[in-house]
């Protein structure tokens, strides 16, 4: 069952939470969620206005639904310009705040054998890394309210047995996830190198981050 990649003729849906969302059937998505206490709260407050300023500026509105197609009219210099942003976030995440209770093998191991236990069956399991904070993965074959369950799925029972592990109580995962559709091949081999350079880019040692590289199809 080979990735499928976004299809701008087909047929695309928008949904909204605290952050909008594009969808198409069985489409690829880069996926990233984190623990709760990996960003400090004012650094994301003002990341957060930051980028609402920024839209406002450029005349588009984020409260609506297809504001990134909006976004994506604009000239590729602004286009480039709004993508720092995520990269600003990215450089955050990668400063360890928190706990990092995935430093830990044993609950990077519960992360990874969550992903991977019901792959091929309900979904297509891309590379992924399991970060001392945070965790980015590709993931196809699902739309996107299917995708969403899982992550969900995903967080609950990777949560309930870390914190088993760690003998501590309370929310481990940040509420809402990170997710973008994966618009083609040459987007999904970015994704790609993203996540296996994303421990060289925190600085992290061997055994302080979990990396799983899917086999190439023969």
């Amino acid at each position: 069952m080979p990735f499928r990649f976004y299809n701008p003729d087909g047929s695309t849906t928008v949904t909204h939470g605290h952050l909008p969302h594009w969808d198409q059937e069985g489409a690829t998505y880069f996926i990233t969620w984190r623990t709760a206490d990996s960003i400090p709260l004012a650094t994301w407050n003002r990341w957060r206005q930051l980028r609402l300023q920024w839209l406002q500026i450029h005349g588009i509105d984020p409260s609506v639904p297809n504001w990134r197609k909006h976004l994506e009219e604009l000239p590729e210099a602004q286009r480039r310009d709004f993508r720092r942003f995520a990269k600003d976030l990215e450089s955050e995440i990668d400063s360890c705040h928190g706990t990092c209770p995935l430093r830990n093998p044993a609950c990077a191991k519960i992360v990874a054998d969550t992903l991977q236990q019901p792959d091929g069956v309900s979904y297509l399991l891309g590379d992924f890394v399991v970060m001392p904070n945070h965790v980015h993965l590709l993931v196809g074959a699902m739309p996107r309210d299917k995708m969403l369950h899982q992550v969900t799925c995903w967080k609950k029972w990777s949560a309930l047995q870390i914190n088993r592990v760690l003998d501590r109580k309370g929310r481990l995962w940040q509420d809402e996830s990170f997710d973008h559709l994966v618009r083609d091949r040459a987007a999904f081999e970015r994704y790609r190198r993203y996540i296996a350079e994303n421990p060289l880019k925190a600085k992290l040692r061997s055994g302080e981050y979990l990396y799983w590289k899917r086999p190439e199809e023969g």
